[in-house]
């Protein structure tokens, strides 16, 4: 990899970083302002949910579609629209007087939010073709991470100046952004020189051919099976884990929530950069290192949730929790880069926005069957127990997956 592409590489990948960081802050705020805003429009608890949940499923049913326009477009100009729209809802949502209009807005921050995980991915993995994919992955997830971290900034601004200040500022902070992006951001084959190692270059199809080329792929079932399966576990753990904390191990609301929060963010946030690097290093002596390296995690985050199921000692609870935290995004580090050993490099953006699907939708029900065991009176151990056989199935399903043709190994 040349000199100056290098440079030009990581600079992408900080851009990048602050939309991936604006994605989840504008997402999530709205759950850490609820009473502010049913003190300003009359709402049920249950109306009140579901503004997240339309928001999951517009935004989950659309991933597959927006994945496909960043494979048929240039990604760059995708990317900058989506971040241009999203944050003009966002800004419109801090103006919103009723239930419906809000709920509306929910909506079209799904539509436009739907391409950006997704087209980011691919335009970092087209300009990291060496041993810097993995770790240029992790470093952008990062800003997932830290951006639904803050996003209880909402909070404290609708306390403050009302619910709708939060929207308005980082609706205004997107916009400013996206025009800065849509200047600077270019596709690699627009600006930047494409490495030695470069795919070839192919022409732009049809998502029927997309989808088409993905389902006849053995390993991107596999996948697909292993990131939606992901999902159940992941959402189950996250969304359960502060209430089985509490319940356990009689400790306070506050407590819990925090413990719960704290030490799996640190550790995940950890853990997804040194999942990145491992992969990297270990991927220019072994082509299957960045599916092995998820995989070893599942293999230490399996009986870690096992662990926490079964003990009667916080302190062993929240360290194992750690160790799950840490291990687990090993896989959040190295999807793309996984996606990019199996699949055509013109679909790239389209399958992880399938993959977003599965694990979205399967995610969601993850979290519902909590509720039900709940509401049955059965303890959260059982969901927990499943969780760690899940991670275990999850495992195994990256056993069998091999590059689809040798990697080219780059020097730095």
């Amino acid at each position: 990899m040349k000199r100056e592409h290098a440079s030009r590489a990581w600079l992408v990948v900080a851009m990048l970083w602050l939309v991936a960081l604006l994605n989840y802050l504008d997402r999530l705020m709205i759950t850490t302002m609820r009473d502010s805003i049913k003190e300003a429009i009359p709402m049920t608890d249950a109306e009140f949910g579901l503004l997240t949940s339309v928001f999951l499923w517009v935004y989950a049913g659309l991933s597959p579609v927006a994945g496909f326009l960043a494979d048929r477009f240039p990604r760059s100009r995708v990317l900058a629209g989506s971040l241009l729209l999203w944050s003009l809802v966002t800004l419109l949502t801090g103006q919103a007087r009723t239930y419906h209009q809000l709920l509306a807005a929910r909506v079209l921050l799904g539509v436009f939010q739907a391409s950006a995980i997704p087209a980011a991915l691919a335009l970092i993995a087209d300009y990291h073709r060496g041993p810097t994919r993995s770790l240029a992955t992790g470093i952008h997830e990062t800003g997932i991470f830290i951006g639904a971290a803050i996003s209880g900034i909402g909070g404290g601004l609708a306390l403050r100046w009302g619910w709708g200040s939060a929207f308005t500022i980082f609706g205004t902070v997107g916009i400013v952004y996206a025009l800065l992006l849509a200047v600077t951001l270019s596709d690699v084959s627009e600006r930047a020189p494409a490495p030695e190692s470069a795919e070839p270059r192919v022409p732009r199809t049809t998502l029927r051919e997309a989808l088409a080329s993905l389902c006849a792929q053995r390993d991107y079932w596999l996948l697909a099976v292993y990131w939606g399966l992901l999902g159940v576990a992941g959402w189950a753990i996250v969304g359960w884990l502060p209430t089985y904390l509490k319940e356990r191990f009689a400790l306070d609301q506050g407590t819990a929530g925090l413990s719960a929060t704290g030490y799996l963010f640190i550790a995940s946030l950890l853990g997804v950069l040194f999942g990145g690097f491992w992969a990297d290093r270990w991927s220019r002596s072994n082509p299957r290192a960045r599916v092995l390296v998820p995989l070893l995690g599942l293999c230490a985050a399996a009986p870690a949730v096992l662990l926490a199921a079964q003990t009667n000692v916080l302190w062993v609870a929240l360290a194992s929790m750690t160790v799950y935290g840490f291990t687990r995004v090993f896989g959040d580090a190295n999807m793309m880069p996984m996606l990019c050993l199996v699949v055509d490099p013109r679909y790239r953006a389209t399958g992880y926005g399938l993959l977003n699907l599965f694990s979205c939708v399967m995610g969601g029900l993850a979290v519902y069957a909590g509720g039900s065991l709940l509401d049955r009176g059965l303890s959260l151990d059982i969901l927990f127990q499943v969780s760690a056989g899940i991670l275990v199935i999850c495992a195994v399903c990256l056993i069998p997956v091999a590059p689809r043709q040798p990697p080219v190994r780059l020097t730095t």
